[in-house]
């Protein structure tokens, strides 16, 4: 199996599943366990599940936006990859990192849906930083390595998590 960055073997299969869908993924069970196991510790409220409702509707809807920039470039969605491209049109017009962005809506939205409002305020602080730390900063410094000064005046235009 040859992995994103070329190497093979276990390494490569670690990197294959190290991407942000799965980190995702782990929180949202998480979050999950919370809400159904401990149901003493959940608020469920028609507004909530309303609100989250629409944060999970708003980060579906990030997603899609930045997916279609991705194909306009086209360019790789894979964070551990080199892009080819860097993508400052539509939706990376207001945010960098529209596709965290749009995973930590989820979350989110999840979590208020399912009313597991103490999954909601340790466990989204906790995505948002091993989000940034494993995913963003790399991803920042390979294009800011690959396209200079156009990335910097972008960066500095446009914020991370807008």
């Amino acid at each position: 199996m040859r992995g994103p960055s070329g190497e093979t073997g276990a390494r490569a299969a670690l990197r294959w599943l190290d991407m942000p869908p799965l980190w995702l993924l782990l929180f949202i069970a998480m979050a999950w366990v919370q809400a159904s196991r401990f149901p003493g510790i959940t608020w469920r409220h028609p507004a909530a599940e309303l609100l989250g409702g629409l944060l999970v509707g708003g980060g579906l809807l990030l997603l899609a936006l930045a997916f279609m920039e991705f194909r306009r470039a086209r360019t790789s969605v894979i964070p551990h990859q080199e892009a080819s491209a860097l993508i400052t049109s539509g939706i990376y017009s207001r945010s960098r990192n529209p596709i965290y962005l749009g995973d930590a809506l989820i979350l989110s939205g999840l979590c208020a849906y399912w009313g597991a409002w103490l999954a909601l305020a340790v466990l989204l602080p906790l995505f948002l930083f091993v989000i940034t730390d494993r995913f963003i900063r790399p991803e920042e410094a390979r294009l800011r390595a690959a396209f200079g000064p156009q990335y910097e005046a972008w960066a500095g235009r446009v914020r991370r998590w807008a």
